[in-house]
């Protein structure tokens, strides 16, 4: 294992490079200097989608949503829990699949909610469905 990771900041998308023992301490981002994390799921769009997923060295885990999935919604909640308890072992975004009808294509998204692990860039893990926060934590941890 590395000394530090890259951390891709939330705010600014700034990356930066964070000693694995400080990762519990709070970072904040060298350029913006704002936290790191933020016990928040980070909403994305196309383009911070493909940085967060490419540069992060941490496990990102996405929930791909859509405003009108009534399961999506009833989810967001636990998601919100979930980031919580995963943070900052896991960067957690969400990505509204009908702002983004490019990526939901390309990683062949066919039914949401549906949770994707990603690491180093590539994803290694995928759940459709919604699920409660432990269920989220589990999965997520399982596959990190």
């Amino acid at each position: 294992m590395t000394d530090s990771l890259h951390i891709v900041c939330p705010h600014c998308d700034a990356v930066n490079r964070v000693p694995v023992a400080r990762l519990s301490a709070q970072p904040v981002c060298g350029k913006c200097q704002k936290p790191l994390f933020t016990a928040q799921p980070l909403e994305l769009d196309s383009a911070r989608f493909i940085k967060h997923i490419a540069r992060n060295q941490i496990p990102v885990l996405v929930d791909f949503w859509a405003p009108w999935c009534g399961p999506c919604r009833m989810m967001a909640p636990a998601y919100a829990q979930a980031t919580q308890r995963l943070e900052p072992a896991v960067r957690v975004v969400k990505l509204n699949t009908e702002q983004a009808q490019d990526l939901a294509a390309q990683y062949a998204i066919r039914s949401i909610p549906t949770l994707a692990l990603f690491k180093n860039g590539r994803e290694v893990a995928r759940q459709a469905g919604a699920m409660d926060a432990a269920g989220i934590v589990a999965w997520a941890q399982a596959h990190a």
